[in-house]
């Protein structure tokens, strides 16, 4: 097995198992908190744009890891949506239209056309997550195996798309990877005690909310 082949299943591996440390959490406390709605309607558009854009390109490792990714991203938003209270089918809908959207550009621009596109949701899914973890009063409902392996994954694609080489997926791997490190390096501040920013005041971490590195 070539170097490329190896870090393309590699990161196929961890893009399949992403979603499931959160999917986890968040079926086993039912805690939204720290945890954004927007993140993960645009995990959802990546999913399906990925998924596709693996088809176009004829990359087993990127259609069978991003499909399989949906049946954790699905869980965690029928989740979410009873936890909040919203309509699922205006949860679900921004997803497949963002989807089908990417698709439609990579099959009219190419493939840099798309990865500079697929900026547009990676940016939404990891910016949202920032966001939620700066501002959210308390951040228990995030998983941190969740955040570890985005940060891994996102190494493992910049590396497979540098030796094969592949445009797309080196131009949202790196901007990509770099708000994924910011993610996990905010959470750990958070849990060591940083408090919210523009969310009102913040009570000393509890027993409730010491740091935990479960999933």
């Amino acid at each position: 097995m070539s170097a490329v082949e190896l870090l393309g299943w590699l990161g196929a591996l961890t893009a399949t198992l992403l979603g499931l440390p959160q999917a986890m959490r968040l079926m086993r406390t039912r805690n939204t908190e720290g945890l954004s709605l927007v993140a993960w309607q645009a995990t959802l558009v990546i999913n399906i744009g990925w998924t596709a854009h693996g088809i176009v390109i004829g990359q087993w490792n990127m259609i069978i890891p991003n499909s399989l990714a949906m049946s954790a991203t699905f869980p965690i938003l029928i989740l979410m949506q009873r936890e909040l209270g919203l309509n699922l089918f205006r949860v679900l809908l921004p997803g497949v239209i963002g989807g089908g959207a990417m698709l439609l550009v990579d099959l009219l621009a190419g493939s840099s056309a798309f990865g500079t596109v697929a900026l547009i949701p990676a940016l939404l899914a990891n910016g949202g997550q920032s966001v939620a973890l700066v501002r959210s009063p308390r951040v228990v409902g995030v998983s941190p195996g969740f955040l570890v392996t985005q940060v891994i994954n996102q190494a493992l694609w910049l590396g497979w798309a540098l030796l094969l080489p592949d445009a797309g997926t080196t131009i949202a791997a790196i901007v990509t990877g770099c708000v994924a490190v910011f993610n996990l390096v905010w959470w750990l501040l958070r849990r060591f005690g940083l408090r919210a920013f523009g969310a009102g005041s913040v009570a000393a971490p509890s027993s409730a909310s010491r740091i935990s590195f479960d999933s």
